[in-house]
């Protein structure tokens, strides 16, 4: 007796697609912004806390933060450096200080 349709096996049809070339994710920069009243320590111990400096860079960004107003903590993903910038701003607030944190889009 011949199979008909319905007796048919089933199978899986693939087919090969071009591989697309990922492409990297925006990569947003966390930058500390100076004010007269965050202490220089207090600003190094969340530097070492919150970004896992160790306390020679915590310090220098630190320093460098003071000099020039502004200054890179880290660079990453937008979820990663929202999620940061929020951490350090409610540390700060909690221990009474106005540190700014802010989260700007790393140029190529």
């Amino acid at each position: 007796m011949p199979k008909r349709e319905t007796e048919r096996e089933h199978g899986v049809v693939t087919q090969t697609r071009p591989k697309k070339e990922l492409k990297k994710p925006t990569l947003y920069k966390v930058l500390f912004h100076n004010d007269d009243y965050t202490t220089m320590e207090f600003v190094v111990w969340v530097l070492m806390s919150v970004f896992n400096h160790d306390e020679a860079t915590a310090t220098g960004i630190m320093l460098h933060v003071h000099k020039s107003g502004y200054g890179v903590a880290g660079v990453y993903t937008r979820d990663v450096a929202e999620t940061r910038a929020t951490k350090v701003e409610a540390i700060a607030r909690a221990d009474d200080f106005p540190l700014r944190c802010t989260v700007e889009e790393e140029e190529l």
